[in-house]
């Protein structure tokens, strides 16, 4: 018990003074084996005279800076390899040959009392290697790790020796749920040195200090790099055989307010080709906050997200519409749960006129987001006349309501198959994008209604994103499957989306297309192989054919396009003053025809006349020989 107390309390105390107390056992240590290498050799209890005595305590101090500089007191103990012998032994040896040096420099070599026996230094060798590496394995006998002992925290190294890196240190010091056993630089100065105590070690010397430690975890602190750098060192770490976690920019707002919920596993989103650029709160707040929020499609991955970040810019109310009534039900519950606003729950379609006036009328709904959609490429290839119904009569339904009673602002979530669509729900997100422009051109001489459109591309992780389908295989073993080896995507996290959502409705005017810069397109198989490597898996391929999931590709779908645009005109892009919110070239075209073409579109919807309604939905009313080219390539494409 006696024994247990005592490991623990040097177990507790600081590397500092750890250090200090081994620096002070091996002097004591050499000194006695010295004094026990002249008594083994004379076979008598040896008392030294003065020179023998200075050339005793010469020992330790030729020893100590060959042992600091080979690293003897730099391992921790509990830990220490069994590799470590040979090191040890090399130090021994070398302060054993400086002594032995020392003796023949000062001419005290030979047989007589007042000299150094020369088997004297044989046995001294032998005694201190012995003993060193005895003691040292010794005391990682004693400090070895015991059930609900702190050596069961998590073993982990921070990549990173700036500040984040630095409170996060303390942090996790003071929250004992992790022992942190070195940074990871690649600033050369600091390769070598100590920070906080712990060791600085260079990237390709971490193999090595997993296998001399025993890491769980690797921690990057570097939210400031490129995005390109960042993924990049992802994959240099993914390879090693520890868990990667990281630790979100956010924390860098403010000193001190690290904690462990902070830190998190890497995930896909940051591997996306984009640097996330920070929400603009005055942007957020101004059409937010003290206001009535409408959000149709709350219960789907792109609403739900932005029902979570309004929730957070103190909304006067807040009405959630969906006809998903379980997850009209989850993300109610979940935002009410904190809200100090009401929170209301309207379970319907925008399809619905009576409900989308009432709604709007009974609550006094100011701003607008419509989300609700069926995404979904495939499913509403093949459901031609319900991806109508919904995505383009739930889109005129819900804006002429918002017209017709007065909403301040109205926002369309679109997408980037809208642009010279070659599917079904491209095309119905072109329609809904024209109806918006319609009503933005009614509102300019009548009500004064801001209408405007938010255009980008993929979101990770929504409903008809790849991520979902990529998880499932990769879950079940494989294959993991593409539809093409070249076909590319724009992507972006659903949080960024939700915020650049809220702010591009600050600065829309009626009208308005407003596009999401996406940053680089991404490569689907690219995409594919980094959720592999997320999962702690490889790729098994011709180059690696003992990998453990294979990546087959099946073939384009109908209506899928290779390549996707945000934009008709790059040239006709204007810059507004967040980085990552463009403005297109305004629409010059006539809108007054769709409401007509509209009205012939949904007789035919009713009619059930899915040939009719697929021919009339590409017959788009403006700029007809722009569609009539895009009418040809997507006739190529397919």
């Amino acid at each position: 018990m006696y024994l247990r107390r005592l490991v623990h309390n040097f177990i507790a105390l600081p590397r500092s003074r750890k250090k200090f107390i081994f620096v002070c056992f091996d002097v004591a240590l050499l000194l006695i084996l010295q004094w026990a290498s002249f008594s083994l050799r004379l076979k008598v209890f040896f008392v030294p005279n003065f020179s023998q005595a200075i050339l005793m305590i010469a020992a330790p101090a030729i020893a100590l800076p060959v042992f600091i500089r080979m690293g003897l007191y730099r391992s921790v103990l509990r830990y220490l390899p069994e590799r470590a012998i040979w090191t040890i032994l090399q130090a021994a040896s070398i302060a054993a040959l400086g002594w032995v040096g020392l003796v023949f420099l000062t001419s005290m070599t030979g047989h007589g009392g007042a000299g150094v026996p020369r088997s004297t230094a044989v046995i001294y060798w032998l005694l201190s290697a012995f003993f060193l590496v005895g003691s040292r394995f010794g005391m990682k006998w004693l400090l070895r790790d015991k059930p609900g002992s702190r050596a069961d925290t998590k073993r982990t190294l921070i990549y990173g020796t700036g500040r984040s890196a630095l409170q996060l240190t303390r942090a996790l010091t003071t929250a004992h749920e992790r022992t942190v056993f070195g940074f990871i630089s690649d600033d050369a100065s600091l390769q070598g040195m100590d920070i906080l105590g712990i060791r600085v070690y260079p990237l390709q010397g971490i193999p090595a200090v997993i296998a001399n430690f025993g890491i769980d975890e690797i921690i990057v602190t570097t939210p400031s790099i490129s995005s390109a750098a960042h993924r990049d060192l992802v994959q240099k770490l993914s390879d090693l055989p520890v868990r990667l976690r990281i630790l979100p920019a956010i924390a860098d707002l403010a000193d001190g307010k690290y904690s462990m919920r902070d830190v998190r596993d890497i995930d896909i989103d940051d591997l996306l080709r984009r640097s996330p650029v920070p929400a603009d709160p005055e942007l957020m707040r101004g059409v937010i906050e003290g206001r009535v929020i409408l959000i149709t499609g709350a219960a789907g991955s792109i609403g739900s997200a932005l029902s979570r970040t309004v929730a957070k810019l103190n909304p006067q109310k807040l009405i959630l519409m969906d006809f998903n009534e379980y997850g009209l039900y989850e993300i109610g519950r979940e935002i009410a749960k904190n809200a100090g606003f009401p929170v209301l729950r309207v379970l319907g379609s925008v399809t619905n006129p009576e409900l989308a006036r009432r709604t709007l009328r009974q609550h006094r709904v100011e701003t607008v987001y419509h989300c609700a959609a069926f995404k979904h490429v495939p499913i509403v290839e093949t459901n031609c006349i319900e991806g109508v119904r919904n995505n383009v009569l739930g889109t005129w339904t819900i804006a002429e309501a918002a017209h017709e009673c007065g909403v301040k602002t109205f926002v369309l979530i679109s997408s980037d198959k809208a642009v010279r669509p070659a599917n079904v729900m491209g095309a119905t997100k072109r329609w809904a994008e024209l109806i918006i422009r319609h009503f933005a051109a009614l509102s300019d001489t009548e009500t004064g209604v801001n209408f405007s459109t938010v255009r980008f591309g993929n979101v990770i992780g929504s409903s008809g994103s790849v991520v979902p389908l990529f998880k499932e295989q990769i879950a079940a073993g494989g294959p993991v499957t593409l539809t093409h080896e070249e076909m590319t995507r724009y992507f972006m996290s659903v949080r960024e989306a939700a915020e650049l959502i809220i702010q591009a409705s600050a600065l829309s005017k009626a009208g308005d297309v407003l596009l999401l810069e996406m940053g680089d397109a991404v490569r689907i198989r690219d995409l594919a192989q980094d959720m592999i490597m997320l999962a702690g898996l490889t790729v098994r391929s011709d180059e690696n054919p003992d990998g453990d999931i294979e990546i087959l590709t099946i073939g384009a779908r109908e209506g899928e396009k290779l390549h996707e645009e945000l934009v008709y005109e790059p040239s006709g892009i204007q810059r507004t003053r967040h980085p990552k919110i463009l403005r297109a070239r305004r629409f010059n075209g006539v809108t007054t025809e769709v409401p007509g073409h509209l009205s012939a579109m949904f007789d035919r919807v009713e009619a059930g006349d899915e040939v009719a309604v697929r021919q009339m939905l590409f017959d788009f009313p403006t700029h007809r020989e722009e569609h009539a080219q895009e009418r040809e390539l997507r006739a190529a494409e397919v």
